[in-house]
């Protein structure tokens, strides 16, 4: 009778009185290959992520009130696009696909710094962030108008307007130090330079200005240096002699559209400066064509074809993908000035070389995707698959973890200059950011091409944005907003 009642007793407690049993993690990522470019780390593990972070990573199960089961995937740190001109839905929707967890455009960047990010005010699926645009801050200076941003701006962008054709007096210059100051207080990451874009206007005085903030602040400046012809290295030399001059912590963007194929030469003087004690940086993109307005100064002002060894027949027009003539290109240049082109003048050799330089790193200068019926180039879709599928399956040209290191932990530790927020971003260790892209290294590969630029790639079904599943079997979840807008410390 004893046995019987406490039978029931055991019963009843656990039909009305036993607590739930919560999980010890709110996600498990299981049996899948952990590489952590930083440590070393290359093996079989069990993430466990609550609040965000990774608090474990066991060689043993552990329990999650979700889990994700990655046999036979690479699991690896959220890839960091460090520039980027898409924050639209479409942008941030064909960028998560491709394993991007941070998208940030620290090259031509926002003024004020808030204003990239206008669609995501509702909600970001992903992290996002700018550095101050010295173009906004001219064209306020100079004309008095609000271009905040390379697109959605209060006032229209022209870039054959007097702040992009002319130079600054110096009480103008003294005025721009004030508002990038300003800009680095209110939270940019950097200072943004379009320089190629500006080679008329821009000053030794105002050039000199703009490295002496950046200098001061020891905040990356991200330059694209004025163009010369064939990898002409005098843009470097112009950029590198400041950075020595002033300790500004320079980036040298697309160097491999820039350097063409004296790209060893320009790294050989990145190297010679940084064993001097400079502090530069670059990046290189994965698709060859280079991708800009037909308006832009080199198109207007410069000898474009003989520059890029092209002619009309080599370019395309993005929004289209039809390949223009003399007389499209007129017809578009005078009717849409604001158009994008593609101008297919890189060679792989030259990307290759960029690629097996240490400290490269990996971006896509994706041109705005708004719509898909609006095409745009193949970056925003495949860059980072690309290079998993391409320069590390099929050519061997990269080791995984050196793959994973120049798209993730390089630009993080590049970034945590201007903010800590990097320090736990690019890497999976204790207490990082739960920023995860999970891949089949045997199918991964991007899909997107020219002419056809949202093809999602293949091969990448899960990611992880602030511990929060973002892409579920390879599609992007609805609804879910884990993307926080990343500042810098003088915020």
């Amino acid at each position: 009778m004893l046995i019987n009642k406490l039978r029931c007793l055991v019963l009843l407690c656990g039909l009305y009185c036993s607590p739930l049993i919560a999980a010890d993690y709110d996600l498990v990522i299981a049996n899948g290959r952990v590489i952590d470019p930083e440590t070393g780390l290359d093996g079989v593990r069990f993430i466990g992520i609550n609040n965000g972070s990774i608090e474990i990573i066991s060689t043993d199960p552990i329990d999650g009130s979700e889990v994700i089961d990655a046999k036979g995937l690479v699991v690896a740190p959220g890839f960091i696009d460090i520039h980027s001109h898409t924050p639209t839905l479409l942008g941030q929707k064909m960028n998560l696909l491709d394993g991007v967890t941070t998208q940030l455009d620290m090259e031509a960047g926002a003024y004020p710094v808030d204003f990239f990010g206008q669609d995501y005010k509702d909600g970001a699926q992903l992290n996002y962030g700018a550095s101050v645009a010295h173009f906004a801050v001219r064209s306020k200076v100079m004309e008095g108008i609000n271009t905040e941003y390379l697109l959605g701006s209060s006032d229209p962008l022209h870039i054959n307007g007097v702040s992009w054709t002319e130079p600054a007096t110096a009480a103008q210059i003294e005025a721009m130090r004030v508002m990038i100051n300003q800009g680095i207080d209110d939270g940019g990451l950097g200072i943004g330079v379009l320089l190629d874009y500006l080679t008329s206007a821009i000053s030794d005085d105002e050039l000199r200005m703009l490295f002496e903030v950046a200098g001061a602040r020891q905040v990356p400046i991200h330059v694209h240096v004025r163009r010369g012809y064939t990898g002409d290295i005098a843009g470097l030399i112009e950029v590198v002699d400041l950075a020595k001059e002033t300790k500004a912590p320079l980036f040298v963007v697309h160097i491999t559209h820039n350097a063409m194929g004296k790209v060893s030469e320009w790294l050989e003087i990145i190297d010679d400066a940084n064993d001097a004690g400079a502090n530069i940086a670059t990046e290189t993109l994965s698709y060859a064509a280079g991708g800009t307005s037909i308006s832009a100064d080199v198109f207007r002002n410069r000898d474009w074809q003989g520059m890029f060894d092209i002619t009309y027949e080599d370019v395309q027009w993005v929004a289209t993908g039809e390949w223009l003539t003399e007389e499209t290109w007129n017809k578009y240049a005078s009717e849409q000035p604001g158009g994008a082109v593609n101008h297919h003048y890189v060679k792989e050799d030259w990307i290759e070389t960029a690629l097996k330089w240490p400290r490269m790193m990996v971006a896509t200068d994706a041109l705005p995707a708004v719509d898909l019926r609006v095409k745009t180039n193949p970056n925003v879709a495949g860059t980072f698959s690309r290079v998993l599928g391409h320069y590390v399956r099929d050519t061997g040209l990269l080791t995984l973890s050196d793959a994973l290191a120049r798209m993730s932990l390089h630009q993080a530790q590049w970034l945590s200059q201007s903010s800590s927020s990097f320090d736990k971003k690019g890497r999976i260790q204790l207490g990082a950011d739960a920023d995860i892209v999970i891949f089949d290294p045997i199918k991964v590969q991007a899909n997107a091409a020219y002419g056809d630029p949202y093809q999602p790639p293949s091969g990448i079904p899960y990611v992880v944005v602030a511990g929060q599943i973002v892409v579920k079997n390879s599609v992007v979840v609805a609804g879910v907003y884990p993307g926080k807008r990343i500042l810098g410390d003088a915020k």
